[in-house]
């Protein structure tokens, strides 16, 4: 896990030093173990390096002939591609040195043989052009603009703004994507001019500017296969172990983030059975709030797992201590309120020692898990409606503006995911993993962890994972209003002591509690931002925060994270003290 940038110039004059010194300096949490740098013909690049795998000679720059590579990521079948690439001289142990000479031996289908997460930046002096690829699930994130110097990306959008290589301004279709969604969908960012380069895609840049463009699909093709429940089972099991075990290949140790849910009980099942030494743990828990509290069943599952747990307290002070470095970290704006207590996880794992953290993102899309698949195949006289037919401010008044644009990013992700021979409910985890896995979820993991130099990995979001789980019939992963019913069919069987079946709430971060403790202060604090005046109607924010309802708490999030958000990214405000504190209060 590192951080990657550079700077390609239209007319191959050599970008200025102090341009890539800020770069450096803007992705130095992603890499605190080291930096490299790659100049050639108009073109820089910089690697900050977090090491995991070849700890004496993994440096990057990695070099191959004429060709340079920069990554941010791990190859997991780096060892077996290193015993496939007969008549080539591997210099180095590391899992990304393949990778660059796969690329010299197959060109941009390169990527067509990699199994991780990753995202790429390859200079090819030859042809006189630079080569990026992201990862088909979009676990690692890469951004470009295309500017008057030339082609610049980088691992984080905020490196480019700090050296002033695109000015932050906002992009305000992406904006009421925010809002509504709490992330953004598509290529486009929160900052106008900065674009994702897309999950599985490749990108070909000459002269500073894209002339190709090609795209792996995360998802197989093809609809659900006939598996009859012992064959789904067999295969499933499989497949997961053979996931968790290529991601656990680490130089260093790691752990993992334990809810007690589905989820991470069955990734502990699995880390359980390929691992000697008893496996890290780590809870969150909210004491005093009113919702609730995972820590005891957590700990229950653990002990049964034989695992070492420890829990994590996330208390109302940590919101307003943490969340203004919360909101500078996680620069690709997510208004997902799991953000606190991932990121405060992260910071104890760190200060435990670990470098590398397992977790369960991605098996609610790949299984079937979100009630809003079962209510998008119901019918409407039964309740049933498209999967984010309504924005978390619908029917609130509060936005100036609430013209049902924000819903084109989605609709255009239905359009394309309705390929033949899926089924409908393949269609709706389609369109999740199209957008909100990686632009929410993928996002808030990388950015939480990496502000404290901590590699996230995610075993369900693999091909071989992915084969199995996407595939199934309907009828394994829903079976009347019970999700991800294979996949605890296969727990029950591992660890009963996690009971799969019973009932469970879903996971929920009291802050409309915290919010509305503070709610009459804070209101006319939000509201008088510039940001918030803009979006929102006289009065209504301050009768939001005042408010009571789990709708109206997640609405308020959603404007304090944003007014933070862009105090610091926008206006290039630096956090300083707690919540009320930034924001001038």
């Amino acid at each position: 896990m590192c951080g990657i940038a550079g700077v390609f110039t239209t007319d191959s004059s050599s970008p200025a030093g102090r341009i890539m010194e800020r770069l450096e300096d803007a992705l130095a949490h992603r890499g605190p173990d080291g930096r490299g740098r790659h100049d050639g013909a108009g073109i820089s690049m910089i690697h900050a390096r977090l090491s995991i795998i070849d700890l004496e000679t993994g440096g990057q720059p990695i070099y191959a002939e004429d060709a340079a590579l920069i990554a941010n990521g791990e190859i997991y079948n780096y060892l077996e591609l290193r015993d496939g690439l007969d008549g080539c001289v591997l210099t180095t142990r590391s899992d990304c040195e393949p990778a660059l000479l796969l690329y010299l031996r197959c060109g941009v289908d390169f990527t067509d043989h990699l199994r991780g997460m990753y995202a790429i930046a390859i200079h090819d002096a030859r042809r006189d052009r630079l080569v990026l690829a992201r990862d088909p699930f979009g676990i690692k994130p890469l951004y470009y603009a295309e500017t008057d110097l030339g082609f610049v990306f980088a691992s984080e959008p905020q490196a480019l703004t700090k050296a002033g290589l695109v000015v932050p301004d906002l992009c305000r279709a992406a904006v009421d994507e925010l809002l509504q969604l709490q992330f953004t969908c598509g290529a486009k960012t929160a900052f106008d001019g900065i674009h994702r380069v897309l999950p599985g895609e490749t990108l070909v840049v000459e002269k500073g500017r894209i002339v190709e463009r090609r795209r792996r699909p995360a998802l197989p093709a093809g609809g659900p296969q006939p598996w009859g429940e012992e064959e789904a089972v067999h295969r499933l099991d499989m497949a997961l172990a053979d996931s968790v075990a290529m991601h656990q290949r680490s130089d260093v140790p790691y752990g993992m983030f334990l809810s007690g849910g589905v989820d991470s009980s069955a990734l502990l099942a699995l880390m359980r059975d390929l691992n000697d030494a008893p496996v890290q743990a780590f809870t969150a828990g909210f004491p005093g709030a009113g919702v609730h509290d995972e820590r005891d069943h957590a700990k229950a599952v653990a002990g049964a797992a034989g695992a070492d747990f420890e829990a994590v307290e996330v208390a109302e002070d940590d919101l307003w201590k943490l969340l203004p470095g919360i909101a500078s970290a996680v620069d690709d704006p997510v208004a997902d309120y799991a953000v606190l207590p991932t990121y405060k996880l992260a910071a104890v794992a760190r200060e435990r020692g670990l470098k590398v953290i397992l977790t369960g993102e991605g098996g609610d899309e790949l299984f079937g898990g979100y009630g809003r698949y079962r209510r998008a195949l119901r019918s409407r006289l039964l309740g049933g409606r498209p999967m984010y037919a309504k924005g978390a401010f619908a029917g609130m008044d509060v936005l100036r503006r609430d013209d049902g644009d924000w819903r084109l990013g989605v609709a255009a992700a239905e359009a394309a995911e309705a390929l033949p021979g899926r089924s409908r409910l393949q269609v709706c985890q389609a369109v999740d993993c199209a957008d909100w896995l990686p632009n929410d979820l993928l996002a808030k993991l990388d950015r939480c962890l990496m502000a404290h130099g901590v590699e996230g990995r995610v075993p369900f979001l693999d091909a071989g994972v992915a084969e199995v789980a996407f595939r199934l019939p309907d009828n394994l992963k829903i079976k009347g209003k019970t999700g991800k019913w294979l996949l605890r069919k296969w727990l029950e069987g591992k660890l009963p002591e996690a009971r799969p079946f019973a009932e469970k709430r879903g996971f929920t971060v009291p802050v409309g509690e915290w919010i509305s403790a503070r709610g009459k202060d804070l209101g006319a604090l939000v509201a008088e931002q510039p940001c918030i005046e803009e979006i929102c109607r006289p009065g209504a924010v301050e009768r939001l925060f005042t408010a009571s309802g789990a709708k109206q708490g997640k609405a308020a999030w959603t404007l304090l994270f944003f007014a933070l958000w862009h105090n610091i990214h926008i206006k290039g405000i630096s956090p300083g003290g707690d919540v009320f504190e930034s924001l001038g209060g």
